[in-house]
């Protein structure tokens, strides 16, 4: 491997994972490196290649994580320095130290030592890796394992076991649901009045049954709803961190602060951001309508939530990286904000479950519902991204016709399958999944589209437990190669070698 060449990261990543290196590895101090465990590759843009790794330099031995660029530079081009997320870095792996550099250093000051893939691996064993990570020249997906040979399956086989696979999607997200619904209830006969609690829940908790009053808890079913809502608002990138959120912030902190009803959502807007973050220094604030509007929430901050002492977060706790401008925190903060004024103030569940009890078409049921959920852009955020970029055309929408579908579907549709099943009302709860299974999903996935396309589906796919059923199996089985216990691979491979 030449110190000059420029490697593609995901050959790197694989020679890091699979530890197709020497038998003995120095870092450019000299001192031996002893890799005890590679590690777990992060899946989440933003962050260090490696997590959870284990290594021993010289006498001492090391946990965390590992960071792989092609150039010793790239760790300050790319603001490793900066950011917090690599605090936790141990080794920085790179093909080319162009600066003779020694080592680099985390945001925290702390010392890493750097090691060079160069001198390490063989030609061969670069090349080799090399051509197994090359795109087939016929330019198909290779998410797929097998779509080279799907066409062997019968369409009807694939499309059967798409929606098995997709109701069992739909049934997990229930689960969970009865799950956390549990906790909260639980919680909630405890009498906490704190903003977060952390606990760890006993089987019992799980395994209780509930009784009627437990269920009459509105509060309960809006903190559920929310906790959804905000994952769902936050994409993949964001999740786990809008989840958060909601769970920091809860229903009954938020209806304990008492805010008057007009100027709610411009006051929770604003103590989001300012718990999230995201607000930036006002003495770098050159622009003078965003400098009014940080003051403006600062403001409102410390005159109404003081007294708050959950979790805040950091600005590098969020993804912005390779996000659409209108899919930013940012943007989906802002719309969170109004979605809890319609459960506080509009009723939106009650609204909801009307719905579901009067209407029977499907196709009538979710474009009521979706239109429940579409918020319009407005404020501050209506001409901004981010705090410091301003867009160049309004945004009319924070929630819009296709994300609302999509919430609809994951969030909306397993929310009152639960709801029924607790009240015990099994006619509106097969209702439920049958909607679920009969309606379209028409949201833009590219990992779905590619899925499709593999699998040579035309617009079957398009039906939500079909869409849903592809990215189960993608997450379940085709991420996991797990070929042999896959209905499609068990088809088309026994088919392949009979036919080879």
């Amino acid at each position: 491997m030449s110190q000059h060449a420029h490697i593609p990261e995901e050959i790197l990543a694989k020679i890091w994972k699979e530890q197709h290196l020497s038998d003995e590895i120095f870092t450019e101090t000299g001192e031996r490196i002893y890799v005890l465990s590679a590690g777990d590759e992060n899946k989440e843009k933003g962050g260090p290649d490696f997590i959870n790794a284990k290594i021993k330099v010289g006498n001492f031995t090391y946990v965390g994580d590992i960071e792989i660029d092609n150039t010793h530079s790239d760790w300050w081009k790319h603001g490793h320095n900066l950011n917090k997320r690599f605090n936790k870095v141990i080794l920085h792996a790179i093909v080319n130290n162009e600066s003779n550099q020694k080592f680099v250093f985390t945001p925290g000051g702390r010392k890493i030592h750097t090691f060079c893939f160069a001198p390490h691996v063989k030609p061969d064993v670069l090349e080799s890796l090399r051509q197994s990570i090359i795109v087939d020249d016929d330019n198909k997906t290779n998410k797929v394992h097998c779509y080279k040979v799907s066409e062997l399956a019968d369409e009807k086989v694939v499309v059967d076991y798409l929606s098995e696979l997709g109701i069992s999607r739909f049934l997990k997200k229930c689960e969970k649901l009865v799950a956390r619904l549990k906790e909260l209830i639980y919680v909630d006969s405890l009498g906490v009045s704190e903003p977060v609690v952390h606990h760890a829940f006993s089987e019992e908790v799980y395994s209780a049954k509930l009784c009627y009053s437990d269920l009459q808890k509105k509060h309960v079913w809006e903190q559920l709803f929310y906790e959804g809502i905000f994952e769902a608002l936050g994409y993949s990138q964001n999740k786990n961190i809008m989840h958060d959120l909601a769970q920091s912030v809860n229903i009954n902190y938020i209806e304990s602060l008492g805010l008057k009803k007009e100027e709610f959502v411009e006051q929770l807007e604003g103590f989001y951001f300012s718990i999230s973050g995201l607000v930036p220094d006002e003495s770098k604030i050159k622009n003078s309508e965003v400098l009014d509007y940080v003051r403006k929430i600062s403001e409102s901050s410390i005159k109404h939530f003081s007294q708050y002492d959950g979790k805040r977060f950091d600005s590098t706790d969020w993804h912005f990286f390779k996000q659409r401008p209108q899919n930013f925190p940012t943007i989906r903060i802002a719309a969170g904000s109004k979605i809890v004024y319609k459960l506080l103030y509009e009723d939106l569940i009650e609204k909801i479950v009307k719905k579901f009890y009067e209407i029977h078409d499907f196709k009538l049921l979710q474009n009521l519902v979706r239109n429940l959920l579409i918020i319009k852009g407005e404020g501050f955020w209506k001409k901004h991204y981010s705090f410091e970029k301003q867009t160049n055309e309004s945004i009319n929408y924070f929630l819009g016709i296709s994300r609302a579908d999509e919430i609809f579907v994951n969030v909306v549709t397993p929310f009152m399958y639960v709801y029924f099943e607790m009240f015990d009302k099994p006619k509106f709860a097969n209702k439920t999944l049958a909607l679920y299974t009969n309606i379209a999903c028409d949201s833009d996935n590219a990992l779905v589209t590619e899925m499709a396309d593999a699998l040579h589906l035309a617009k079957t796919w398009k039906k939500s437990v079909i869409y849903q059923g592809l990215i189960e199996l993608f997450r379940s089985f085709c991420s996991k190669e797990r070929c042999e216990e896959c209905q499609i691979g068990k088809v088309v491979f026994t088919e392949d070698k009979q036919s080879s």
